[in-house]
């Protein structure tokens, strides 16, 4: 019997607030079946603690919603992970509304803009793995990782014409690419042990022969150590902090992920599924 992987993974957030603020936040692992996640999460504002509105998300996910009074608001979060690696979820098969919305343009990957370029580049490719390793080989071709290149408010297309940008801005071209091809595809924050500069990190999925394959164009991290937190059709869907209202400045942003035992090797062609 395989023993479950266990990582250790977690931040320190620190905001200072100068209107009363909503606050989100992705930070939590998403659950699945066979994954086991305990966790502490203390927010405080001038040291004094306070309460946090949980709510469940799309694929097992967990928002944090934060309303912080006005002053130095802090978040310390600190999860383990155990995953049983024997527990598969089922492939799925025909269409569905989930395929049919990843299918779609979204906000940052505005995949109707790219459709007979990605035709141009890479319609010559049956749908299938060997396309989605040769999305993953250009668009690290395209582009290079720079960090602060990249505003945010720029789109897949705005990175393209850049060729430059961070882990969202080459996640965000995957699936713009992908989707262009009529392949579903979508966007998964993560933490990522062996990131370096540690950060939270952004990677991109498909669908493929009935599951969701995970692809990484930085190649900054092997993908089967990762650890999903938010999914969806953008960073719109998978931030790890949103100011919804109110006025609350990042001051302080700290990662922490670690896997128990030696990192596994990726060469980033071989498929890798996430847990989901």
């Amino acid at each position: 019997m395989t023993d479950p992987q266990v990582w250790r993974v977690g931040c320190d957030l620190a905001f200072d607030v100068t209107e009363p603020a909503i606050i989100v936040l992705h930070i939590a692992p998403a659950g699945s079946p066979g994954v086991e996640v305990t966790e502490r999460l203390v927010v405080s504002v001038d040291g004094e603690t306070i309460d946090v509105e949980r709510l469940d998300s799309d694929h097992g996910g967990t928002t944090h919603v934060v309303r912080s009074p006005i002053g130095a608001c802090t978040i310390a979060y600190q999860a383990g992970v155990r995953h049983d690696t024997t527990v598969v979820s089922p492939a799925t098969t025909g269409l569905t509304s989930e395929l049919l919305t990843y299918l779609r343009p979204s906000r940052y990957c505005p995949s109707d803009q790219l459709r007979g370029f990605a035709a141009y580049e890479l319609g010559h490719l049956p749908p299938g793995l060997e396309l989605l390793q040769a999305v993953t080989s250009w668009v690290a071709s395209r582009l290079t990782y720079e960090l602060g290149a990249s505003g945010p408010l720029d789109t897949a297309v705005d990175s393209m014409f850049d060729g430059r940008g961070v882990c969202r801005d080459f996640s965000h071209l995957a699936v713009a690419m992908l989707r262009a091809l009529e392949i579903p595809a979508r966007m998964a924050s993560a933490y990522a042990p062996g990131l370096t500069p540690m950060d939270f990190h952004a990677v991109a999925e498909a669908h493929i022969d009935g599951r969701w394959h995970v692809i990484d164009p930085t190649r900054l991290a092997p993908r089967q150590s990762l650890v999903r937190i938010a999914t969806g059709r953008d960073a719109a869907d998978t931030a790890f902090v949103t100011v919804l209202d109110g006025t609350a400045e990042l001051s302080l942003c700290s990662v922490t992920a670690v896997v128990d035992g030696m990192l596994p090797f990726d060469d980033h062609l071989v498929p890798v599924v996430l847990a989901s």
